[in-house]
Formats: structure tokens, sequence, C-alpha cells
């Protein structure tokens, strides 16, 4: 592999921004910052460019759109798992972790079976991506027929996150049953009865649960697979899911449980889209607010993986942080939450996974990124 070295970058280091910085990138890893020598690398002049880590989504559901872009049409799944790898890409995202939910009374892609073979799918493309593309196994745990999919996923090496789900409805994301409803009406566009049997088949199947989750719990620490919670809504629920061994709290939905999970050691995610937007889809914290108070510790893309890079860039503006603390949010500290030691930062050592930002308009784009040190895009926009 040839050596690059990246110069005249304005590059995000931990815990601060540094003008005119040289990169030199060896063997897919950054090998030196300012080198004395390099000979035999290519060089390129990033013009001033930010230079930052390459982001790390560790929950990114558009996979699923990317498969089922409307209700019953499915498009093959190597062309989703190519679409999706660009998207991310283009977004400044070098891992990302498509959330695939096991929840198999729900419809479409949620069916286990189905979300079990576009889980495969994903493994089979890694050969051929961008990026390092993984797999985020979300367990509806009132789903009694899940587990044995999802154990052969873990044993096979195709899941790399596991969460845990609960949407009875009446508490968690949905602690309004008419606003689930709802959801469910917009999300699967089929009519009442079919929501009442639906919702009456997940209370029906919650009995059970929790000794379905401890088994797949340790079944994932057994093979080093790191384990979420879903929008936690109780400091007692914090604490049950602490003793399965989850290490992240996701979309916790007010700033009570958001505070219990960090006392807990438990790294908190919230969406990007919710910062973008100035609101949550469902009514829960803003994301922004949970900044504001100091309890955010990563930002996904959920539905949207385009929404990370402008969002992150805002902070500053919007949360009064700098902007190294603000892009830790996407790039450090997901990394260490998810146990992934060899990247999220630029520093000797570390996989070269890094994203050159142009701002077009006040907008932030991906000029440039790589992989591994591997070029996975190079944008001209307008050519200046």
């Amino acid at each position: 592999m040839t050596a690059i070295l990246l110069t005249h970058a304005r590059v995000v280091l931990p815990g601060e921004v540094r003008d005119d910085v040289a990169v030199l990138i060896e063997e897919g890893r950054i090998a030196a910052l300012d080198p004395a020598g390099h000979a035999g690398a290519i060089e390129l002049d990033l013009r001033g460019r930010l230079l930052m880590p390459g982001m790390i989504d560790l929950h990114c559901d558009a996979m699923e759109k990317e498969v089922e872009p409307r209700p019953g049409v499915h498009f093959p799944l190597e062309f989703a798992c190519a679409q999706a790898d660009k998207r991310n890409a283009t977004a400044g995202i070098t891992t990302v972790y498509h959330a695939l939910s096991f929840a198999n009374h729900e419809l479409g892609v949620r069916n286990n079976a189905f979300a079990a073979e576009i889980a495969r799918a994903i493994g089979d493309w890694r050969a051929h991506a961008l990026i390092d593309n993984r797999v985020h196994v979300r367990y509806e745990v009132t789903d009694d027929s899940a587990p044995p999919v999802i154990a052969a996923l873990l044993n096979e090496g195709h899941a790399h996150l596991i969460s845990f789900m609960d949407h009875s409805p009446g508490q968690g994301q949905f602690r309004d049953v008419e606003a689930y409803r709802a959801y469910l009406s917009r999300t699967y566009r089929t009519d009442g009865a079919q929501i009442d049997a639906l919702l009456a088949q997940k209370a029906a199947a919650a009995e059970g649960a929790m000794q379905r989750m401890k088994g797949l719990a340790e079944l994932a620490r057994e093979q080093r697979v790191a384990i979420a919670s879903h929008d936690d809504d109780t400091p007692e629920k914090v604490a049950t899911v602490r003793t399965l061994g989850a290490a992240i709290s996701e979309f916790p939905v007010n700033l009570e449980t958001a505070q219990a999970a960090r006392r807990q050691g438990m790294a908190t995610l919230f969406g990007a889209p919710n910062i973008l937007r100035g609101q949550s889809q469902s009514g829960n914290m803003r994301a922004l607010d949970a900044v504001l108070a100091e309890v955010a510790d990563c930002l996904c893309g959920d539905y949207s993986p385009a929404a990370l890079l402008p969002s992150v860039m805002r902070l500053p503006d919007l949360a009064g942080i700098s902007l190294a603390e603000a892009v830790a949010l996407v790039t450090r500290n997901p990394a260490r939450a998810a146990g992934l030691a060899d990247r999220g930062e630029i520093a000797v050592g570390q996989r070269a996974d890094l994203v050159a930002v142009k701002t077009l308009g006040g907008l932030p784009q991906a000029e440039r990124v790589w992989s591994g040190g591997v070029p996975a895009l190079v944008a001209h926009f307008d050519h200046g």
C-alpha cells in the first residue's frame, strides 16, 4: 500500500484542533503527525480543509429502507448493501452498524428470517465495501421466536452489537399508546385491527423476556459483542440492563434516566437528526438538551446518516462546546463504547479512517474519505 502524506490540514486531534498539520498514512494506519521525512509518499495538499476522524455510527436504520423503500417492495440485498455502503461513505461515516430489528410480530424487513438474511448479506458485502459495514442486532424482547435466530448470527460472527428494545405499549419510547398506534399506522400502512393484534401479541409475549435477554447477553459477552439498551425510561430499567452487561444506553427518554446511565458507567447515545431538526420525533428529550446537560456521549445517524456531519458542526454554536468535543461524539466516544480501540482518533497507530470536510454555503460536506488508508470518496463539488 502506497504511503500518503496529507499536508496543510486543519486537524481535529484528541482534545484540540490544530492548524497546518501533516498526517502520514502507511499500511492503512496513521504513521506520524508532521513527520520529518516522507520519502516515497504521495503528497496531497488539503489546502486548509478540516481533517477529522472517520465517523462511527452505532445505530443506523437506513439499511431497512434500502431493502424496502416502500411497504412490500424489496430490492435485491446485494444492491441494497452497495447503496447503503456508498451513502455512508459520502456522509463521512467510515464504520457503520446497520441496525436490523428482529421483531417477528412486526411487518416487512423486521421479520426474523428476513432480518437474518440481510445481516448475512451485509457480511458477504464487506469484502467489496468502501467502509467498514457491521451489524447491530436490535432484539425486540417481546418476541419469543427471535433468540435462536440471533444466537446463530452471534455464533457466525454476523452480529457486532446487540441492543434490547421493548416496544410494549405504554412505556419506553412510546409511553403514549395512541402515539405508538399512529407510528405503526404510518410505518406499516395497516389498519386498526392489525395494529390491535400486533399490540396484543407484544403484551402477551412480554412474559419471559428477561430470561431471553439473559441468554442472549451471556452469548454476546462470550463473543465480545457490545450490548446496548434501547429507549430506557427509568433509572430502574438502566440498573436492570446494566446487570446484563449493557455498556450503551440508546435514546434515554428523559434527563433522569440519562444521568442514571452515566452513573452506571454506560455511554449514552442520541440521534443526530434530533439535533438537526431541533426535536425528537417521539416527543422525548431533545438530543441538544442532553448535550447541554452534559449527559450525551455519542450521536448516531438513526434514520438519516447524512445528518451526522452537519449536526456535529452546528454543536459548537448551539451548545457552547469545542469542535473537538463535538467531533468526539461521533468518533472517539462511539468507538470506545463499542470496544473499538483501533479507531476514532487522529493519533499515531490508529486506523487511517479520515474525512476531509469542505463547507459549501454553510453546509459541511465530506470531500474526501479514507477507510483504513484506502480512498473511499473523492468529491469535486464546485471545483474550488
